[in-house]
């Protein structure tokens, strides 16, 4: 029998500290994925490696702090759960702006890229929020 992906992220946003290590692991994926692979093949995606090396940089800031919290963060995990929230959100815009700022530059797999990488971070907040919300409303 086959593992169907919502499963594994239901399994995986289940307990509050594994929403910590789903972000860890994406933020992790992103940094290698910006900081190795994008900025190797940079003229296929269009973004200036200076830029993508500070945006890998941000990632594995972003992917330690998660691990961190995965890690070491027992209680009062919403605290820490809202500035992860808000520092992908961050991101996201970040990530926009450099989108419209090298637009000229950007070739149509760069833009997809871009792109898909905002939708799948935009959902991880969402699951971050749900996951906060839902623990909230819990007494």
């Amino acid at each position: 029998m086959r593992n169907n992906p919502n499963s594994l992220i239901s399994k995986l946003s289940s307990n509050q500290k594994n929403i910590f290590l789903l972000d860890s692991i994406g933020a992790f994926l992103t940094a290698f994925l910006l900081g190795f692979v994008l900025v190797r093949f940079q003229d296929s995606f269009g973004m200036p490696q200076e830029t993508l090396y500070i945006l890998s940089a941000i990632a594995f800031i972003f992917a330690t702090y998660s691990l961190c919290c995965y890690l070491f963060v027992s209680n009062k995990w919403r605290f820490y759960l809202n500035i992860i929230m808000i520092a992908n959100a961050l991101y996201c815009c970040l990530t926009t702006g450099l989108i419209i700022y090298y637009f000229h530059k950007l070739t149509s797999l760069g833009l997809i890229y871009f792109i898909l990488e905002i939708i799948v971070i935009v959902f991880l907040v969402y699951l971050e929020g749900s996951k906060g919300l839902k623990k909230a409303l819990r007494f």
